[in-house]
C-alpha cells in the first residue's frame, strides 16, 4: 500500500502514526517516532462500550435496567420524569436527555463534590431520554460506573482477564475520578499498535485467537446505528462513519475505524487541532487503495 500521498500531509494534520490491516494482513504502518502509550481520549468510550457488553453477557447489568433503580443513593432530591424514564441504554447513545455536556476534560480538576455519579444524575434532564443526540461525558462514566460497582472491581481490572490480557495488552493508566473509579469516558492511555487491536478484535466480531472476548451479538448491536446525530449515526459509543464504516473516536483524532466491506481496520493517532482533518486524509489516501 502507497502512504506517500498521507505523508506527504503528515506535518500540517500533526499526525503521528497510522497503522493499515487488511484480511488480518497488516498492509502498511507508518510512523513518525516510536509509539508509546499516549492518552486515547474519548476513544476509550468504545473500551466502556465492551465492558458493557460483557457484563450484560455476566448478568450484572441489562440495558433496560432504570436509572433510579441503578444508581438509588446518587439521585437529586426532585426525580423528573425524564430522570425516571431514563434507562442504562440511555447512557450509551448520547441520548441521555440532558441539554449539555458535562464532565468535560476543562471541568473535571475543579468540581467540589467527588462524588461524580450524583453530580452527573442532579443536572437537568430536558429531553425525554432517546430523543436528543447531545456529546456528553455523564453517560459513559455511568455506564462504566455501573460495571464497577456490580463486579466489585475498577474498570481497568475488570477488562484484564476479559479483554486486555487475552489481547497481550499490559496493564494499561486510565484516569480515575476523585474516588478512584476508572472514568469510563476518556482518559485511557494506550500506543497506536494497542488501539489498532482493538479495532482487529472488532473486525473479528469480538473474537481474538480462538476465544469470544467481546459477545458477537454486542458488537453488532453496538457498532450499528443506534442514535441519529444529524450524520452517518452513532452506535452503543461507537461513530458511524462512510462506507458503512464505524470507529472508535477521540480528541485530536485518535481513531480504529473498521471498514467492514474491505475487512479492513485503520488507526491513527495524531495531536490534530482541526476536528476531521486526519480521518479525511484516511478516506482520501488510504480507502480508494483498499
Amino acid at each position: 500500500m502507497e502512504l506517500s500521498g498521507l505523508i506527504g500531509h503528515a506535518e500540517e494534520a500533526r499526525l503521528l502514526g497510522i497503522i493499515v490491516s487488511q484480511d488480518h494482513e497488516q498492509k502498511a504502518r507508518w510512523m513518525l517516532e516510536a509509539p508509546f502509550r499516549r492518552n486515547v481520549y474519548s476513544a476509550a468510550k468504545s473500551f466502556t462500550s465492551a465492558a458493557v457488553g460483557i457484563a450484560v453477557r455476566e448478568g450484572l447489568l441489562c440495558l433496560d435496567e432504570k436509572l433510579v433503580d441503578a444508581f438509588p443513593h446518587d439521585l437529586p432530591e426532585v426525580i423528573s420524569d425524564n430522570l425516571a424514564a431514563a434507562t442504562v441504554r440511555d447512557l450509551l447513545t448520547m441520548c441521555l436527555g440532558q441539554e449539555k455536556g458535562f464532565l468535560m476534560g476543562a471541568d473535571r480538576p475543579y468540581y467540589e463534590n467527588r462524588n461524580w455519579a450524583q453530580l452527573a444524575l442532579s443536572r437537568p434532564f430536558v429531553y425525554r431520554p432517546g430523543t436528543h443526540f447531545v456529546y456528553n461525558n455523564s453517560g459513559q462514566y455511568l455506564a462504566g460506573l455501573l460495571v464497577q460497582r456490580r463486579s466489585g472491581t475498577d474498570l481497568v481490572h475488570y477488562l484484564m482477564p476479559r479483554l486486555f490480557e487475552p489481547m497481550g495488552i499490559q496493564l494499561p493508566t486510565w484516569e480515575t475520578d476523585p474516588n478512584g473509579n476508572t472514568f469510563g469516558a476518556g482518559g485511557l492511555f494506550l500506543t497506536v499498535d494497542e488501539l489498532h487491536q482493538f479495532g482487529l478484535l472488532y473486525e473479528q466480531k469480538g473474537r481474538w485467537n480462538g476465544k469470544q472476548l467481546v459477545p458477537e451479538e454486542w458488537v453488532r448491536e453496538s457498532t450499528r446505528k443506534q442514535a441519529d446525530n444529524g450524520r452517518e449515526g452513532y452506535g452503543y459509543l461507537f461513530w458511524r462513519g462512510k462506507h458503512d464504516s464505524y470507529r472508535a473516536d477521540g480528541k485530536f483524532e485518535q481513531y480504529t475505524i473498521v471498514y467492514e466491506d474491505k475487512g479492513a481496520v485503520v488507526t491513527a493517532c495524531a495531536e490534530s487541532r482541526i476536528s476531521g482533518n486526519v480521518l479525511r486524509l484516511i478516506e482520501e489516501y488510504i480507502y480508494p487503495q483498499l
